[in-house]
């Protein structure tokens, strides 16, 4: 009971070669995330720029205060 048969040892040795494995199928979709988190990031920071952009007071013009004296 208290070792492991040859096929607990075969699902441990396919399951770290699946997570740990060269071109593994983890370490592509953990790229994949951060690329996702990048991008999201990228998006609040524009919509940030945008909205701070949108949000300033527009100058005023001493001409158009001339105008109406």
């Amino acid at each position: 009971m208290g070792t492991l048969a040859p096929i607990h040892w075969v699902i441990i040795l396919v399951v770290v070669l699946l997570l740990f494995g060269g071109r593994g199928k983890l370490s592509g979709m953990m790229g994949d995330a951060a690329k996702g988190i990048r991008a999201f990031r990228d998006g609040l920071k524009a919509e940030e720029e945008h909205r701070d952009a949108a949000a300033k007071p527009l100058p005023k013009d001493p001409e158009s205060d001339k105008a109406h004296s």
